[in-house]
């Protein structure tokens, strides 16, 4: 190709780029810094618009009782939507966000706003895989959908194995990916024209729209914090550089009470406000300018942990969320209504378990050991169906993913990659991590 076709070759790309508009889909990818999927649809448009659906499905109650998405979710997912709409408006481009199922809503969308391209993270779940189907099924034949994945710290493309290959026990993955595979940089995108704005306005809905009161915040909660993408890289600037709370982070990570004792960045690692790989250079810029430890590694540790369980599910599919988890176990498992809700309520014999579940039913947080102490309590001590609890959590927790969720679950409750599977001694463990009972006190009495 001559000097003069390659000029004619590019005016042809940038005029078929001005004339398409792209629209972005989003879902648990609530940011700008360091979004694939906002960088691949600005990549190829001129023209961007957002998207956000609130489906009413997530509220209402599914076979085990709860909601998809109960209150404190709720409310962290709002106020991450307003600053999602805010951080976008910076760079020139419009959310629009509704209250209503996607394949209800985006034929009209992509009608209105002569959209060819809908970009989206890439999920695989059941739920998620479905109402891109529905979706699919509802857009006219030219409209493509493209998707990207979006939530990894070691990206799929760059892994050295087949996904049928993925290792069942953690470590064995862990030191692969460590070995073989390099952590890509963030993306940035850069601002567009103000042409771009879009002229329709959507409002984002209340609490009260979503069939819930106004919630108050216990003031014991461990997690005090609001959703968004701006509230997160506060979090790490706080956590990282200002009280440098980083460098002691594996002796204090199994503490029960405080901000502090951990990092608190799941619940916008879970929506997407921040991204693993932000929060891992932060990790190598902390290292650079202050200290590199084993607690500045372990954190990065816990972001590998993240990886595997979205890996599992990649590999073993909806067998994550069946009674036999991926092992396929033939289980007896109980669905006690009373015993399920004593749990719940923080009234069974176990007074750390109690604890627990209450700080859970409160403020929506509970700690890393708790989770552990009462899943495991619930699955090899009640012997109820670890699908309830997990259903449970859910609805409840404030950072609730899919794959880490039901991962865990699976793990504590013998039917997953737990291979020693363990039963947690809880009242050992209580003893371990709250010799003075000062938790148990907290939300006992």
């Amino acid at each position: 190709m001559n000097d003069a076709e390659e000029v004619l070759k590019k005016k042809i790309q940038l005029i078929e780029k001005k004339e398409m508009t792209g629209l972005v889909w989003f879902g648990n990818d609530l940011r700008v810094l360091d979004n694939d999927v906002l960088a691949a649809a600005v990549e190829k448009h001129s023209k961007i618009i957002g998207v956000y659906f609130i489906d009413p499905k997530l509220f209402k109650e599914n076979k085990f009782g709860f909601k998809k998405m109960d209150v404190f979710r709720a409310q962290f997912l709002l106020e991450s939507l307003n600053d999602l709409q805010h951080q976008l408006l910076k760079k020139n481009i419009s959310l629009l966000v509704y209250l209503d199922s996607p394949e209800n809503r985006i034929k009209d969308v992509c009608k209105n706003h002569q959209i060819d391209t809908i970009y989206k993270q890439k999920e695989w779940t059941y739920e998620e895989a479905s109402s891109k189907k529905a979706v699919q099924e509802i857009l006219e034949k030219n409209i493509v959908i493209k998707e990207v994945y979006n939530q990894f710290l070691y990206h799929p493309e760059d892994i050295p194995l087949k996904i049928e290959n993925i290792p069942q026990v953690f470590s064995n993955l862990r030191k692969k990916l460590e070995k073989y595979v390099t952590i890509r940089h963030e993306t940035e995108i850069s601002k567009l024209t103000s042409e771009n704005i879009c002229l329709e306005k959507t409002n984002i809905p209340s609490l009260k729209e979503l069939g819930f009161d106004t919630l108050q915040q216990e003031n014991k909660t461990a997690f005090p914090f609001k959703g968004g993408e701006t509230e997160a890289l506060k979090r790490v600037h706080n956590y990282f550089f200002e009280t440098k709370k980083l460098a002691f982070y594996k002796n204090t990570r199994n503490g029960l009470i405080g901000t502090d004792y951990s990092s608190k960045f799941s619940p916008w690692l879970a929506n997407g406000s921040i991204s693993a790989r932000t929060i891992y250079w932060n990790v190598k810029k902390f290292e650079e300018q202050e200290t590199k430890n084993q607690s500045t590694y372990w954190l990065i540790f816990e972001l590998i942990w993240r990886d595997y369980f979205k890996y599992i599910s990649i590999k073993h599919g909806d067998s994550i969320f069946k009674i036999g988890g991926i092992l396929h176990k033939n289980y007896s498992w109980s669905e006690n209504k009373k015993t399920i809700q004593e749990w719940i309520d923080g009234e069974t014999k176990d007074d750390f378990v109690n604890a627990n579940m209450i700080e859970l039913k409160k403020t929506g947080w509970m700690s890393n050991r708790g989770r552990q102490n009462v899943a495991s309590y619930f699955a090899k001590e009640l012997k109820l169906d670890w699908r309830i609890g997990a259903a449970y959590f859910e609805a409840i927790l404030l950072d609730y993913d899919v794959h880490s969720n039901y991962g865990n679950w699976m793990y504590v409750s013998g039917v997953g990659n737990d291979p020693r599977d363990r039963k947690f001694n809880t009242q050992l463990q209580a003893a371990r991590y709250d010799p003075s009972h000062l938790f148990r006190k907290r939300w006992l009495q």
